[in-house]
């Protein structure tokens, strides 16, 4: 792709931070091309709840005013956030109009990090109530995957996965507390990193989901992962750098009992294998032990989240969806039991780490979803059983590194027989983060995938 082109829709944030700082183009017209981009496609799509529009225009025109741009890794870059973030200026919405909260007076920590690398915000994206759900809908929409808009861009960030795969924004924020990172890039072929416990700062909710939860983004490449990572975390971008011969685990035991991943998905873990050996690293077979009281443990968890971050807010769990109904009553039962305690996490935490030593591996290799992702459909209105049994058959496999508070990461490395994307799942110990983009980015360097959907980014015959 060239440096200058008449629409800067699908170019990667690298490449439009490099133009913007470069004067080869304006913040304001990179943000114009792809508000424009966003007003064709997103009524297919509903991956947005709120556009700024001309808020974003303003944001765009004071970065092409200030003088030096060289320190601002994201100089220009039209950016989403997950709306359960607060930004300043809009109601943080949180998935629904039942659990929406008032107008933002300021950024949450990781907007303000965003904004202070160049970023401009376009809005927020879409997801489900409470972000409770690995399917994105609510009464007034349902989020469609670009891949194939009968499935599911999964959730709970599935308004950003869908956004980035369409080329409505290069790289879009999301949050992780049991994979709502993780199964949307999955669902709709990107990169998905969950740092690890500590890196960037959560404060979400009552309690960041007692600490299962993490901030990252959803980008169509490493090196934009890469660059996105380091500004949620503070730091300044880094360069990958291949790393030397590792010696990666490979397991495709499931979390649950009963629920194992389909042919599509054994077969990806059996391509990431081969692209590791190619790469010069070594793989065995390292199952981890989930015990039975870890799923249950898990589930108590993921029950009581909804709970205290409902009490948190004073919220009236009447106005809730019948599903998170249910889930935030089964949550204060869970925890008048006693069953939601943080000697469990720490343990598994604990027993995480070691895992590593014990089998003597850097990485973890494993299936990052099931099976196909779920029907898009209206699961605001179905069971809370419904729910549960679809959201736990087909993604199974994050959750475990949320309660152990490790990096995880999803990449794509090809495709289903119905041509939907296909990702695995990379878990390494903690502070392992540059470790796994720089083995993703070998992934990405040997079997580049498509960047985004079949038919997207959309962009008129005119241009």
């Amino acid at each position: 792709m060239q440096d200058i082109m008449p629409t800067w829709v699908g170019a990667t944030a690298k490449q439009i931070a490099r133009g913007v700082r470069r004067g080869d183009v304006t913040a304001t017209q990179v943000v114009a091309d792809h508000l424009d981009h966003i007003a064709r496609v997103d009524a297919d799509l509903a991956a947005f709840r709120t556009v700024r529009g001309g808020e974003a225009i303003t944001e765009a025109e004071k970065v092409d005013e200030q003088e030096d741009l060289a320190n601002l890794p994201l100089a220009g870059v039209p950016v989403a956030v997950k709306e359960n973030t607060p930004v300043a200026g809009l109601p943080t919405w949180n998935g629904s109009a039942a659990v929406r909260t008032p107008v933002a007076e300021a950024d949450h920590e990781v907007v303000r990090r965003l904004r202070g690398a160049g970023a401009v915000i376009l809005g927020v994206t879409r997801m489900p109530e409470l972000g409770l759900w690995g399917i994105t809908d609510d009464e007034t929409a349902v989020t469609r995957n670009p891949w194939d808009a009968g499935r599911t861009p999964g959730g709970s960030s599935g308004g950003a996965a869908a956004a980035v795969a369409a080329g409505l924004v290069p790289i879009a924020h999301g949050n992780d507390g049991l994979g709502s990172i993780r199964i949307p890039a999955a669902c709709c072929g990107l990169v998905g990193l969950k740092p690890g416990r500590g890196v960037v700062p959560c404060q979400l909710g009552a309690d960041d989901w007692f600490g299962l939860t993490e901030h990252g983004m959803l980008t169509s490449t490493v090196a934009d992962a890469a660059v996105g990572f380091s500004v949620l975390a503070g730091r300044r971008p880094e360069k990958l750098v291949p790393p030397q011969r590792l010696r990666v685990g490979v397991s495709l035991r499931s979390p649950v009992r009963g629920v194992h991943a389909d042919a599509p998905n054994r077969d990806a873990v059996a391509a990431a294998g081969r692209l590791l050996a190619a790469a010069g690293h070594d793989t065995v077979p390292a199952d981890p032990v989930y015990p039975t009281a870890l799923g249950l443990q898990g589930i108590a968890t993921w029950l009581a989240a909804a709970a205290a971050d409902v009490r948190a807010a004073g919220l009236d769990r009447r106005g809730l969806q019948r599903r998170s109904r249910r889930h935030v009553a089964l949550g204060e039962w869970a925890q008048r039991r006693g069953y939601v305690r943080e000697a469990d996490r720490a343990a598994w935490r604990e027993r995480s780490i070691g895992f590593f030593a014990d089998h003597s591996v850097d990485l973890l290799l494993t299936p990052a979803l099931a099976t196909v992702p779920p029907a898009a459909e209206s699961w605001s209105g179905r069971s809370w059983r419904a729910n549960m049994l679809t959201n736990i058959r087909y993604a199974p496999f994050a959750a475990p590194w949320n309660i152990a508070g490790l990096p995880a990461l999803v990449v794509p490395v090809g495709r289903r027989p119905d041509g939907l994307p296909v990702g695995v799942q990379l878990i390494g110990p903690p502070g392992s983060e540059l470790l796994l983009l720089g083995v993703a980015g070998q992934f990405e360097m040997q079997a580049p995938w498509s960047r985004h959907a079949p038919g997207y980014p959309r962009i008129p015959a005119t241009v």
